[in-house]
């Protein structure tokens, strides 16, 4: 490998378009001595082919072909190892096909042969631009040796070990156009350093290369399983998986397509379950660090270049100190203790000093644990957190250091008087304007605005986000998922008015349908992370601390409570060695004692870090720079994007670059009920009530249910629904993880309502004058249309229609009927002006050239903005204002007479 030399004549690198896998369906055919993989692109017309000999019980031995073939040449390839094999005479055995599937996982061993992972099974979960990602379905393990799995008991042991890890529950993929790995401000960028071979730089062409961005491995879950085969197969077989939970939602902004998109990724650094990793390890790495980003852009245009993006992202890990919580007891709280003393807070330097790398200043750290406790028990860790930080924005400059804000929550909560999410809204308002968000267009400047001087300076992007905003409490799930969707709805309001959706003044309120959309969302995202990490669902939901559940909900909550702690009491152990084994933090062969018979796996995760062994004395630095030179030269940008290194692929066709065909392959016929856009979550579909007359989705609606308790404390105690058709009521049972749990069934309306009627008495509804318009209203009110009686000529015609219908066709074209005076003749004239089409040739309209002028200038207006009238334009106003008067003029004459 070599870096590439940085010629501006021959290269540019925003130009530069990133490489699609060119491998995204799998088939495995073996034999007796061999296995053989053909891999081709979704349309089939390019095929490579992989050799794995199973004849070596102990090694992988893997060759790949060099040659790509098409499909007249792999069909003769397969015929012709067909024919090799039926008349071997070595016992090679027939060719048979074993599996399909849609990629390699990787490949795995244990302590005796490799077994391959494949993934049979995908589903498409999400889009961003031209970019699908996938989340893995099912998957299949095929052991390679010859002679079916080894009879060994402690192999077997590790199989079933290994296939605990539930593979078709979140874990996320793509074919290399999208980088999962990283954040959106990071793949929009462009690289500012390529690596190759020297092989792919010879005859290159610029129209035939690609680029593909180097992964981050933090987020890579099948790095251990790709460890063998990464480096000697072509960048094509290779899928990077993540981990984590990925959500996407369609609002409809009156028919425009807006997609929000929620994606959190896992790290593979101290991962494991909730009271088996806690704090942090040596190497800064956190327990439960997870990467949130909310991407929000405008799905009618998918051009990364032409189209309107936007993203914020913010994280979640546990406190970086050294701290547990001792399990021993059966406490309902184990007590938390700190392990090991940091006075020079070095794990939280190294692990602040990598957020300053990846993400730029400020880094705004949200703390949600209890500050006075009668009995010390989260407040330990406060002091301790805090003292940390204190320490080291000693040595960092004033504009740069760490914002710590502490919000004791769950106190908070439990008084009557003080609002959480308002308290929420503050800080969050606080944080987006610290660190701001990204956006890919820049801001439309007018040229009424250019000649004030009022035009601002921007780079190739509208705005980036410089830092991050960093939220934990104790278990980082139910206060930080509540306190996570705050942020995440101020910062879709910026985003939203980024887009030019959303007025400067306006704000999205909690009763419009995008809250409702962005909640159920981050419901989906707590509860998934919650599972990964705790056991169970989430215990305290947001609408818990914004005290609109319903009295029921406790039930849930308990039943919750009990789930995780039997989960972590009982089946913790197993799971963390699962996640040990899948990741290669411990590996068997290499090892000398089973995985199972292990008292703790501390061995494995904490390693020490020996800051004066076996280092010359230039690597060494002292405690006060836990951050590099370079990165304090880049701030507050992110020396993570400022250094992109991206790796330069040899395209053999253009088609290797082009993700439009690739995402929307046009050459194939797809029926509409399985294209994307129709299983998407959708606004208008899902949320919107059916008898609405207002189509935003950002107005607020008041619903009965749970919501009518909110609004019965702040008017009235009666129950006044005015519009039944409004409710949207949801009719699943409390333990519904999605939206539909914020409303209750039709049950709990009725039994509300029986409730109202006993503690009014008797007498109440004499006195209150029900009528059926009380609870029905009328269609005026409801549509702003009155039915009335028709008027005679519509009966008229009405009649006309009804025995034109009667009479036989064929009395139309013969005038000398009877039937018809010359009074009643009618002329049957096609509405349609087309020829016959059919579904597979359509004859398009003809466009005139002032229609193509119109739409042209109208896409002008779209990239530069606002243009100077045309003369023709001039004089047909001027001819308006003329004939119709100056507006100016008289009410100047308006104001002297008066």
């Amino acid at each position: 490998m070599m870096k590439a030399e940085k010629d501006p004549q021959r290269i540019n690198y925003e130009d530069l378009k990133p490489y699609c896998s060119t491998i995204q369906k799998v088939v495995l055919y073996e034999t007796r001595s061999r296995f053989f993989i053909v891999g081709s692109n979704q349309s089939e017309t390019k095929f490579r082919v992989l050799k794995i000999d199973r004849m070596d019980s102990r090694n992988l031995v893997i060759v790949e072909d060099p040659a790509v073939y098409n499909l007249k040449e792999i069909k003769e390839l397969l015929g012709t190892l067909a024919a090799g094999s039926s008349y071997s005479r070595s016992g090679m055995g027939n060719l048979a096909k074993t599996i399909s599937a849609f990629g390699i996982l990787g490949f795995v061993k244990f302590l005796e042969g490799y077994y391959i992972v494949l993934i049979t099974r995908r589903r498409k979960i999400a889009t961003i631009g031209q970019h699908a990602i996938y989340k893995i379905e099912d998957t299949g393990c095929i052991y390679i040796p010859f002679g079916g799995l080894s009879k060994n008991p402690d192999e077997l042991r590790y199989f079933k070990l290994f296939q605990s890890i539930d593979l078709s529950s979140n874990f996320y993929f793509t074919y290399g156009g999208y980088d999962l790995t990283n954040n959106l401000q990071f793949n929009a960028c462009p690289p500012k350093n390529l690596i190759s071979t020297r092989r792919e730089f010879q005859n290159s062409n610029l129209c035939a290369q690609g680029v593909r961005s180097l992964m981050n491995r933090k987020f890579v879950w099948n790095a251990k399983l790709l460890e063998p085969v990464e480096s000697i197969l072509h960048p094509d077989w290779v899928l990077y998986v993540t981990h984590g939970f990925i959500g996407q939602s369609n609002v409809s902004v009156y028919g425009k397509p807006v997609y929000m998109c929620l994606i959190a990724r896992r790290s593979t650094q101290y991962a494991g379950t909730r009271f088996l990793k806690r704090g942090a390890d040596f190497e800064g790495h956190v327990a439960n660090e997870v990467e949130t980003e909310q991407i929000v852009f405008d799905s009618s245009v998918s051009s990364f270049k032409r189209g309107r993006y936007t993203s914020f992202v913010q994280m979640r890990g546990s406190i970086p100190v050294h701290w547990s919580q001792d399990i021993s007891k059966m406490v309902p709280k184990p007590p938390i203790g700190l392990d090991i003393p940091d006075p020079h807070a070095e794990t939280a330097g190294r692990h602040f000093g990598y957020l300053l790398h990846r993400f730029g200043s400020p880094v705004v750290v949200l703390n949600l644990v209890k500050k006075k406790e009668r009995r010390k028990h989260e407040s330990i860790l406060t002091m301790e957190y805090l003292t940390a930080i204190t320490t080291l924005n000693q040595f960092l400059p004033p504009k740069h250091r760490i914002h710590y804000i502490g919000f004791d929550m769950a106190r908070t909560n439990k008084t009557k008087e003080k609002d959480v999410m308002a308290k929420l809204a503050r800080i969050s308002e606080e944080v987006i304007r610290k660190i701001g968000f990204f956006q890919t267009h820049r801001k439309l400047v007018s040229k009424v605005d250019q000649t004030r001087g009022i035009e601002e300076e921007f780079d190739i992007f509208g705005r980036r986000q410089t830092g991050l905003v960093r939220v934990n409490c104790v278990d980082c799930l139910d206060r930080t998922n509540t306190a996570q969707f705050a942020i995440g709805k101020c910062a879709l309001a910026h985003q939203f008015r980024a887009l030019g959706l959303l007025g400067d003044d306006a704000d999205l309120e909690f009763e419009s349908d995008v809250i409702r959309m962005l909640e159920e969302l981050y419901e989906d995202h707590g509860d998934t992370l919650a599972l990964q990490y705790g056991g169970s669902q989430l215990v305290h939901r947001i609408n818990t601390y914004r005290k609109t559940a319903v009295w029921t909900s406790q039930g849930n909550d308990i039943m919750q409570t009990l789930s995780r702690y039997f989960s972590n009491t009982f089946s913790d152990a197993e799971k963390q060695n699962a996640i040990n084994l899948f990741l290669g933090k411990y590996v068997p062969h290499e090892e000398t004692f089973p995985l199972w018979t292990l008292e703790n796996d501390i061995h494995l995760h904490l390693k020490p870090v020996l800051r004066f062994l076996n280092k010359d004395k230039t690597s060494l630095h002292p405690l006060t720079e836990w951050f590099s030179d370079e990165v304090l030269m880049t701030l507050p940008l992110s020396y993570h994007e400022s250094s992109k290194t991206c790796t330069l692929v040899n395209c053999d066709e253009i088609e290797d670059i082009d993700t439009y065909d690739d995402f929307y392959r046009p050459q194939e016929l797809i029926p509409l009920s399985e294209v994307f856009a129709f299983k998407i979550s959708h606004s208008v579909r899902d949320f919107m009530p059916n008898s609405t007359v207002d189509f935003s989705p950002f107005v607020v609606r008041i619903r009965p249910g749970k919501r009518q308790e909110e609004n019965t404390t702040k008017k009235t105690k009666s129950l006044t629904l005015k519009n039944p058709t409004l409710m949207s009521l949801s009719t699943s049972s409390v333990t519904s993880t999605s939206s539909e749990s914020d409303y209750s069934s039709s049950d709990e309306i009725n039994t509300s309502m029986s409730s109202s009627n006993c503690n009014g008495g008797p007498g109440t509804w004499r006195n209150q004058n029900i009528s059926f318009s009380k609870f029905f209203p009328t269609m005026k009110e409801s549509y702003g249309v009155e039915l009335k009686s028709p008027r005679k000529s519509d009966i008229s015609l009405y009649k006309k229609f009804v025995n034109l219908q009667q009479i036989p066709s064929r009395a139309l074209t013969v005038p000398s009927l009877p039937l018809l005076k010359s009074s009643q003749s009618h002329s049957m004239i096609p509405l349609s002006g087309f020829s016959k089409d059919s579904s597979y040739v359509v004859t398009p309209p003809t466009v005139s050239k002032v229609s193509r002028d119109i739409y042209r200038s109208y896409v002008q207006r779209q990239v530069k903005g606002s243009s100077t009238p045309s003369p023709r334009d001039m004089k047909l106003y001027t001819h308006y204002v003329g004939k119709t008067g100056n507006p100016y003029h008289s009410s100047s004459k308006i104001s002297t007479k008066t």
